[in-house]
C-alpha cells in the first residue's frame, strides 16, 4: 500500500489533474459517473425483440402435405425466427410440440435447439388421419423454452385449421405463420 501511495504522490509527466479536468469539461463527463443504457438488460418476456406485429412471438415456417395412399398428415418444421428471448444470455433454447387437434394423446415434439432464437429444425412428423376428417382438425404448434431445472416457459402457438382451404394442399404446401403470444 505504501508503494502505491508514493507513487500517486510522485508527479507523472503524462497526466496531469488539471489536463484531466480540463478534458472532463470538453466531454461533459465527470470520471465515475454511470451510462445506464450500457447497463439495460435486454427483456426476458420479449418486449424489446417483438416485432411489429402485435401479439407476435416470430414467425414459424413449416411445410403441409397429405399422403392420400396412407392416409396420413405430413408435417415438416422448417425453421422458427425471430423467438423472443426468454433466458438471461438473451437467447432461448426452442423446441416445438405439435397435435392434430381434437386428439391430444398423439404429440411429437422436435429436437431443442440451444442458445438461439433463430432455430433450423427441419423435422418430419407424421399424422394418420382419413381425408374426410380433416376439414373437423386443426394443427396445433406449441413453441417452448427449454429449462433444465424448472417448467418450461411457453412461447408461443400456431394454429392451423381449414386444411383444404390451403392453396397447394393436398399436395406440399409452404407456410409461414406468425407464432401468437399465450400467457402461461
Amino acid at each position: 500500500q505504501s508503494s502505491i501511495r508514493r507513487q500517486m504522490n510522485q508527479s507523472n509527466p503524462d497526466f496531469t489533474v488539471t489536463q484531466f479536468q480540463r478534458q472532463d469539461s470538453l466531454t461533459g463527463m465527470s470520471l465515475g459517473q454511470l451510462k445506464p443504457e450500457l447497463y439495460k438488460q435486454r427483456s426476458l418476456d420479449g418486449e424489446d425483440n417483438r416485432s411489429s406485429r402485435v401479439g407476435s412471438c416470430g414467425r414459424l415456417h413449416f411445410i403441409l402435405k397429405y399422403d392420400c395412399d396412407l392416409e396420413q398428415l405430413i408435417v415438416k418444421i422448417h425453421r422458427a425466427q425471430d423467438l423472443p428471448a426468454k433466458d438471461f444470455s438473451g437467447t432461448s433454447d426452442p423446441y416445438v410440440k405439435i397435435y392434430l387437434l381434437p386428439d391430444r394423446k398423439t404429440k411429437h415434439q422436435t429436437k431443442v435447439h440451444r442458445k438461439t432464437l433463430n432455430p433450423v429444425f427441419d423435422e418430419v412428423f407424421l399424422f394418420p388421419v382419413a381425408y374426410a376428417d380433416l376439414p373437423t382438425r386443426k394443427l396445433h404448434f406449441s413453441v417452448y423454452d427449454f429449462d433444465r431445472f424448472s417448467r418450461h416457459d411457453i412461447i408461443g402457438q400456431v394454429v392451423v385449421d381449414n386444411f383444404l382451404d390451403l392453396v397447394d394442399f393436398p399436395r406440399e404446401t409452404k407456410l409461414c405463420r406468425d407464432i401468437q403470444y399465450v400467457s402461461s
